[in-house]
C-alpha cells in the first residue's frame, strides 16, 4: 500500500524544483556576463541534479509524478515575475535580493526533505543506495552560496541613507 503522505510530500518537492529551475533560468538570462552568472549557473546544475535524484527516488518508490503540481509550480513562478522581475541585473537590486531569498526558502525545504528521508531511510529498503547524507550536505552548501550572494546584495542596497559609520 502506498503512503499518500509520502506521495504528496515528494510531489510537492518535485514541483518546488520545477519552480526553482524556472526562476534560475530567468535569473541567469538577466545576469548573463555579470558576477552572479557563474554562481547561478552552478546552482542550476546542482538543483537539476537534485531533481534527477528525486525523480529516481520517486520511480523506485513507485510514486507517480504529479503533473498538476508541476504545472502549478511553473505557473506560480511565472506569476512571481510580476513582483520579482530582475530589473537592472547589471547592478544589485531589491528584486534580485528577493528572488534569491525565495530560492533560499526552497533550498532550505529541500534540505529538510533529504533530512526527513534520511531519518526514515534506515527502515526503508527502497531508500538504500541513495546517498541522502550527500544530498543534504549539497543542499547545505547551496544554502551557504545563496546566503553569501544575498548578503553581498544587501550590503550594496540596504544601507540606510543616514549611515554615519564612515565618519
Amino acid at each position: 500500500m502506498k503512503n499518500e503522505h509520502l506521495t504528496t510530500y515528494l510531489n510537492d518537492h518535485l514541483a518546488g524544483s520545477v519552480g526553482a529551475l524556472e526562476m534560475l533560468d530567468d535569473m541567469i538570462d538577466h545576469c548573463e556576463g555579470k558576477p552572479l552568472d557563474p554562481i547561478l549557473t552552478q546552482l542550476r546544475a546542482d538543483i537539476r541534479a537534485d531533481q534527477d535524484q528525486l525523480k529516481a527516488l520517486m520511480k523506485r518508490l513507485d510514486v507517480a509524478e504529479g503533473t498538476m503540481r508541476k504545472a502549478g509550480a511553473w505557473m506560480m513562478e511565472k506569476l512571481s515575475r510580476a513582483k520579482l522581475s530582475i530589473g537592472d541585473a547589471g547592478h544589485p537590486n531589491l528584486e534580485l535580493l528577493q528572488s534569491l531569498e525565495m530560492l533560499l526558502l526552497g533550498i532550505t525545504g529541500k534540505r529538510s526533505l533529504w533530512r526527513a528521508l534520511l531519518a526514515t531511510g534506515e527502515n526503508t529498503s527502497a531508500l538504500h543506495g541513495f546517498d541522502l547524507a550527500r544530498l543534504e550536505a549539497r543542499a547545505s552548501d547551496q544554502i551557504e552560496r545563496v546566503e553569501a550572494a544575498i548578503l553581498e546584495i544587501a550590503r550594496a542596497i540596504l544601507r540606510p541613507e543616514t549611515d554615519t559609520s564612515d565618519e
